[in-house]
């Protein structure tokens, strides 16, 4: 008779995972499986105006004749010359000057803010949030074993005042920021804060990432030239850029924008990573760039986009109680809604779910104290029609948790 062997322990995790906690919004992408499900919990594209034959014919391009080898090959750290030629344009083109060799592309810009942590943090280092933010920024930071502080925000952004006080009282290393259509807020930081802060960077010798993956899709207003452009932060700033929201975030194409300094060490840091981001995917996009009419891509994503946004902003009276309040942004993907009173979000979240509409809670989003009472809608993924169906059926789930409290 053989003697039982008792189980192994499982490997220990390396410390700097233990305080990561997983996201609740990749959790709640798997509700994608169930069409019956109307989520407004990831902050997806809507697939249906994805340049589907643009992108075939630009990955046709790139496996075209000897373009082909090349497109297959390893490649330079730094990315394809020419797709950085092409985001140099389209950045110039939008208020930021910027050549070729002032970029380092990247596998998604959640792979740039990585590098930046890489190339910046040490554990221990202060890391300044508006409050609150973006979900997957949390956890790089946390991941490199930094301390995030909060600065207090409101319906336009991140106080400068407040930044003032925080960096005087923490003297963090970096400053991270969404200044246009914020994840999660929606909220748009005005010209007048963006030169505040711009100043308290040069002044405090502070790191700034401007983190803008929603700059393009503006559906009113005026734009606002981006934070990297103020002359009092220009070599403060390290600015990140994604192709995820207006090409397809199935490509995995991002870049950063960083002053000449720091460009060296960002690069060793890529090349520890991956040595590169894919060739292939490069030159489609390169490809995509040039062949494609991109400004009226964007046009019609907006307009789209648009329709969606408003027709959350219509439902969101007769869905929410009274009392609540929310933010209607100018663009980017996002509403940020408070409930009244002290109820709390995540657990409104099963009985919506078996009411097969789907929200985000809005606690993980806070470095600091959460306010349990919020939580986070995307309106993009859905129809105007889909949008109706999903208010209504939160409505019911929002009246029925009032009707038990």
């Amino acid at each position: 008779m053989s003697a039982v062997v008792p189980p192994r322990p499982a490997p220990a995790l390396a410390a700097r995972l233990r305080g990561v906690a997983s996201s609740p919004v990749r959790e709640l992408l798997a509700l994608l499986d169930r069409p019956e499900v109307i989520s407004f919990a990831g902050g997806l594209p809507a697939p249906e105006l994805f340049d589907v034959d643009g992108l075939r014919a630009a990955f046709d391009a790139a496996l075209a004749g000897d373009r082909a080898r090349r497109s297959l090959q390893y490649a330079p750290t730094e990315g394809d010359p020419l797709l950085r030629a092409h985001v140099a344009e389209r950045m110039t083109a939008r208020g930021l000057p910027t050549t070729a060799a002032d970029l380092l592309v990247t596998t998604g810009s959640q792979q740039a803010l990585t590098l930046v942590a890489t190339a910046l943090l040490d554990p221990g280092a202060v890391v300044a949030v508006e409050e609150p933010t973006y979900l997957a920024a949390l956890q790089c930071f946390s991941l490199a074993g930094a301390r995030v502080v909060p600065v207090r925000s409101d319906e336009h952004g991140v106080d400068p005042d407040a930044l003032a006080d925080v960096v005087a009282r923490e003297r963090p290393a970096l400053l991270y920021l969404v200044p246009t259509f914020a994840n999660p807020t929606g909220r748009t930081l005005p010209a007048e804060r963006r030169a505040a802060v711009a100043e308290i960077a040069a002044a405090r010798g502070l790191w700034v990432v401007e983190d803008d993956p929603y700059g393009e899709l503006r559906y009113r207003g005026t734009p606002v030239a981006p934070l990297a452009a103020e002359p009092a932060a220009g070599d403060r700033v390290l600015y990140l850029g994604s192709f995820s929201k207006v090409a397809a975030p199935g490509l995995r194409i991002g870049w950063l924008r960083a002053p000449a300094a720091l460009l060296p060490a960002l690069t060793v840091a890529k090349q520890a990573a991956d040595l590169h981001t894919s060739t292939v995917d490069q030159a489609a996009a390169a490809a995509w760039l040039a062949a494609a009419d991109v400004d009226a891509h964007v046009a019609r994503l907006c307009a789209a986009y648009a329709e969606r946004r408003d027709a959350m902003m219509a439902a969101m009276p007769g869905t929410l109680p009274p009392g609540s309040t929310w933010s209607d942004p100018d663009g980017g993907m996002f509403t940020w809604v408070r409930l009244p009173g002290d109820v709390d979000a995540a657990a409104l979240l099963p009985a919506a779910v078996r009411a097969d509409v789907a929200f985000v809670p809005g606690a993980p989003f806070f470095a600091g104290e959460p306010d349990r009472a919020t939580l986070r809608m995307s309106f993009t993924t859905n129809t105007p029609e889909r949008i109706a169906e999903g208010m209504a059926r939160l409505a019911a789930v929002l009246r029925a948790a009032g009707g038990r409290s």
